[in-house]
């Protein structure tokens, strides 16, 4: 009985949305954080590893387009794989010297990086859910 009660609340689905609007809803302030003082430093980031500086608007769409699209559960594989394309040049261009340091508190410096790197991975995997808006295809 309990296990029928279970399934018709969809607690997957709804644990699907959580993941999506945790991501989702953190990031953005990433990326409007970006927007209110720029871009400026990415740019550098860029220019240091010998990449193309035209690359940098590109935040934006990891930090602030791929979010949204998670939260309204709209693409949300393609939003998902933003996301994990965004943290691996953030590891690469800004953090390669975390990966073998403690922060201030005792806990690992690359832990938020990680963090939004194998959620973003587990979103990619389970799709956006039942609660989203596009939930059939490769999109969802």
């Amino acid at each position: 009985m309990q296990g029928r009660i279970m399934n018709a609340l969809h607690l997957d689905d709804v644990a699907k949305l959580l993941l999506r609007w945790v991501v989702g809803g953190l990031m953005l302030f990433h990326g409007f954080a970006k927007l209110v003082h720029g871009i400026e430093f990415v740019r550098i980031s860029l220019e240091k590893a010998g990449l193309p500086i035209w690359l940098s608007p590109g935040v934006f769409i990891g930090e602030i387009l791929a979010p949204i699209m998670l939260i309204l559960g709209f693409g949300t594989r393609l939003a998902a794989l933003i996301l994990i394309v965004n943290m691996a040049f953030t590891i690469h261009l800004s953090n390669q010297e975390a990966i073998y340091s403690l922060d201030q508190f005792g806990g690992w410096a690359m832990e938020l990086n990680v963090f939004y790197l194998v959620t973003s991975i587990c979103i990619l995997l389970l799709g956006g859910g039942r609660f989203s808006l596009k939930r059939s295809g490769i999109l969802s």
